[in-house]
Order: C-alpha cells, then structure tokens, then sequence
C-alpha cells in the first residue's frame, strides 16, 4: 500500500477560516498548509485487515457515500446516529461494524476527529481498517467552540461513550472494551477521556447516566495536555517557531476555554488531560513529532512524564523532524504499533508492543 501521500482536508486544521461566537476567529494560515500533510491518514486504510503492514497491502475497498473516504470490503454502516435524543446537529457519530456478525460482542475503537476544536468532522476513520480484524469502529462529530465553549466538547465525547455503552447489546459491541483515538484536537480529547473518565468532573449530557464514561485504552496524536504550560513550553521551543498568536482571537487555545491562557488557572486546568492524571488511568500510547509548530512536543513530554511518575502504562513514539502531522505518521511501523498496542489492551493478547526506532521514523 502506498501510505506517503498528503490531501488537503481540513479535518485536524487548527487554521480553518470560521467565525467564532465568542469573536474569535481564524484567520487563513501557513498552518493549514502544515495541518493538511496529516490529512491522508483520515482517508488512507493502511492494514486493512489488522495484520502486520506492509507497502504492498491494499484491501478490497467501497466507497462510502458523501465524503466519507473509503470503507473496506467487509464492513457496514450506520450513519448519523443521535447520541444525544433531540440534541445538537453535531451530536451524532457513525458506526462502522462487521458485515459478519460475531459470535461474541467486539471491542470498540471510536475516533475523534481533530480540528481546533472549531472545524473539522467525523467522515473519515481510521479505525475503520481494523474491523475486518476483530473490531467494531465508531466516528464521533462534537459540538465547536464557537457554539459553545469549553466543556461542552468533552461532555459530547462522554455522552458518546456511555451511549455506546447503552446500547452495546444492540450492536454486540463489548462495554468493558472500549478504546479511543484522536489527533490534535481530537488528540486532546482522546487523552481527557482517558485521565478524566470516572471522575464525574464534567457534567453529563444526554442521559444514559447510569452507563460509565470510562475508556480502556487510548491512542491520542499530538493533541495538547497541559493548557496552562503551553505558552511557556512554546517559547523555550528552539527548534520549531509556533504559529499561534496566543491570547489573540486568531488562539483556539485561549477561545475553547472562552479566557486567556495564564490568567484563569483554573479554566487551565479543567481543560487539561495531565490536570486528572492518576494511578487508574487506562494506557495511553502517543505519537508526537519534534518540529510540531502548532502543539509543542514538550506537551507530550509532560504528559508522558505524569502518566508515568503515577504508574500508567505510557508508550511516548516520538517522530525526529515531523510537524504537526505528515507522511511518518502513517508509515506501516506506526500502524503496526498502533494494531499491536489496541490488540494487547483491547483484546488481552500476549501482544510484544515495541516503540519505532526513532531513526526508521525521521525525516530526511
């Protein structure tokens, strides 16, 4: 299969032009330009079929309706799916499940799309390569920041979870096996669901209350953690200048927590994964590349560090010379890396998961 492709998607764009309720908006930006190299991972099915990845692979494949990208042979549909009754256009998610049924209920992986927390949606998954392998895959779309701040994003994401949850019978969908995986924004999300989870800090929207928002495992791309070290961290960054303007209405920091950053520690650390990091956490994997101008890799660093000073399974792949996406995100190491770490933690196998060498993952 060949993996080393870009499309010009603005699915993980923080840089997407749109006006924000709270007068922020984004201008259009060089940063869009660095985002859209990412943007063929949402379309591209590297190992189609969960097994180990090589160039070469490239499963039976349909298209999907709309702009959906292409599903493998294999797997049906259900689109636009209310997970929460009578909510929100944003609130839906699409489910992408075995033609086959199984004989017994699946694990669940569920992507969360990137996008600055303002643009970006859930057509495209990338899980969706791995339920011809023993899975089942679910997109989720979240209410933007410039409909309504920060919490509301994450209530989504937990909404969603628990009506999984709800209706794993219906689907034959594992409610003790749900993992989750993001980038950038969604990124940030896929790690707030995971230290968060169980810890009732948000309050819960569209019902199913009685189901747990807790995940299993998690898979989170260079979304950012730590709200209230950002700026600091990006300034000390010698190597890669970041494009943001913070505390400007061009930020979608400072405009998802509707205040400025360093001046509402407390809005900080709501917002900010390593705020809720604890012993109970599920593993998490990262991916993060050196030169990233958007979310320093002194986020992940921190993060990392965190997870791991509390005893939680913690994987850092860190990518030498990659920005904020690109080509090495989707080589077939990673993937491998990726099947492997959701196979040991979702599927309980003997699973040997090794990082990448850095070397095999640099950009030349």
């Amino acid at each position: 299969m060949i993996v080393e492709f870009m499309l010009a998607d603005s699915d993980f764009a923080f840089g997407k032009s749109i006006s924000r309720a709270i007068h922020c908006t984004r201008p259009r930006t060089v940063g869009v330009l660095l985002l859209a190299a990412f943007m063929g991972f949402n379309a591209c099915w590297a190992a189609g079929n969960g097994a180990k990845v090589t160039e070469q692979q490239q499963p039976p494949s349909k298209s999907a309706p709309g702009n959906r990208g292409i599903i493998p042979k294999g797997v049906r549909t259900e689109w636009d799916i209310q997970y929460v009754p009578g909510g929100d256009e944003s609130q839906r998610l699409d489910l992408y499940l075995p033609e086959r049924a199984s004989d017994k209920p699946l694990p669940i992986i569920v992507w969360i799309h990137g996008g600055g927390w303002n643009s970006g949606g859930k057509a495209g998954c990338p899980p969706v390569r791995m339920v011809t392998n023993g899975y089942a895959a679910a997109s989720v779309e979240y209410r933007f920041s410039q409909k309504a701040i920060f919490p509301a994003q994450i209530q989504d994401c937990q909404a969603a979870i628990r009506w999984l949850r709800a209706n794993s019978k219906k689907y034959n969908i594992d409610p003790d096996r749900i993992g989750v995986w993001g980038g950038s924004a969604g990124g940030h999300l896929a790690a707030l669901l995971g230290t968060s989870g169980g810890k009732k800090a948000f309050a819960p929207v569209g019902g199913n209350e009685d189901q747990s928002d807790r995940v299993n495992a998690v898979c989170e791309f260079f979304g950012p953690t730590d709200f209230n070290s950002v700026m600091h961290q990006a300034a000390n960054d010698k190597t890669t200048k970041n494009i943001f303007n913070f505390n400007t209405p061009s930020d979608p920091y400072s405009c998802l927590i509707g205040a400025h950053l360093g001046e509402d520690k407390q809005k900080g650390d709501a917002v900010s994964p390593v705020h809720y990091v604890s012993s109970d956490n599920p593993p998490i994997l990262i991916l993060h590349g050196t030169r990233d101008a958007l979310v320093p890799i002194a986020q992940s660093e921190e993060f990392a560090a965190a997870l791991k000073e509390k005893g939680v399974n913690v994987l850092l792949q860190r990518l030498p010379g990659s920005g904020h996406g690109g080509p090495m995100f989707n080589r077939p190491a990673v993937n491998n890396l990726i099947n492997a770490f959701f196979d040991k933690h979702l599927k309980n196998t003997d699973t040997l998961i090794e990082l990448v060498p850095e070397a095999d993952l640099a950009v030349k």
